[in-house]
């Protein structure tokens, strides 16, 4: 059974800081691509940063120079340093896994956890 599990969402004034962690179990954790993404009621979701099962990165221009991704696979954990917080980034965070090979994928989700930058 494979399970994602996201922790360190909260409160935070703005300018601040979080950091996420998203631990995988039932997976080859280090064979997957990782990636956060946030969802505010009413609008789609949409992906913050991506670190691919080499290490290479990608952001949404809205958080580029503010939020940081990083994997460790030894502990099949994905983080998310947050820092310059803003109001608009207050959304429900769920970190997702996914896997492409050969006409194969497959693709999984945390439950979320919710971050709010309010002061």
């Amino acid at each position: 059974q494979v399970q994602l599990v996201e922790s360190g969402g909260g409160l935070v004034q703005p300018g601040g800081s979080l950091t996420l962690s998203c631990v995988g179990s039932g997976i080859i954790f280090s064979r997957y691509s990782m990636g956060w993404y946030r969802q505010v009621p009413g609008k789609q979701r949409e992906m913050v940063a991506l670190i691919s099962s080499d290490g290479s990165t990608n952001y949404a221009d809205s958080v580029k120079g503010r939020f940081t991704i990083s994997r460790d696979n030894a502990k099949n954990t994905v983080y998310l340093q947050m820092n310059s917080l803003k109001p608009e980034d207050t959304a429900v965070y769920y970190c997702k896994a996914e896997r492409i090979w050969g006409v194969s994928t497959a693709a999984y989700w945390g439950q979320g956890t919710q971050v709010t930058v309010s002061s």
